[in-house]
């Protein structure tokens, strides 16, 4: 019961894997990514997930904040302002936690890891686009330009 699809279908254990090592080095090596890739039994423990619950918490609270601003102040591009992607950064914790939450109680489905596998190509290619598209980044701040 504690580990994530043994039998049933390997595969789907190891692109859940690989879903978790690309975002532990997207979020910079969390800890928290690091117990989801390798152990699996020890992020189903109570003190653990209290600390996700936690995180989930606050994440989301700031989330809301931040999306609320974003929307009293009319902004559209949210890439071209640092709340925007502050707003981004932060959704996409909270539904990484969200849906890594309780990942070690059953076998992963096929959902979960499409999902999965679909949020983790999204922050990548994003960054892509946006460093590849040079009118994107023609407003940005001096201290992003000069980001990887």
């Amino acid at each position: 019961m504690g580990e994530v699809c043994k039998e049933r279908k390997p595969w789907l254990r190891v692109v859940w894997q690989i879903c978790n090592v690309f975002m532990c080095l997207f979020f910079g090596c969390d800890f928290n990514c690091f117990a989801f890739i390798n152990f699996v039994s020890f992020s189903e423990t109570l003190p653990w997930r209290r600390v996700a619950d936690l995180h989930l918490l606050i994440s989301s609270a700031i989330s809301a904040m931040l999306g609320w601003t974003l929307y009293k102040e009319q902004i559209t591009q949210i890439f071209q302002k640092e709340e925007g992607r502050e707003f981004s950064g932060l959704v996409l914790t909270a539904f990484w936690l969200f849906l890594c939450r309780h990942s070690g109680r059953a076998p992963v489905g096929i959902l979960r890891v499409s999902t999965a596998a679909a949020v983790t190509v999204f922050p990548f290619v994003a960054w892509l686009y946006y460093h590849i598209n040079k009118d994107l980044r023609s407003d940005w701040p001096s201290h992003c330009t000069t980001a990887i």
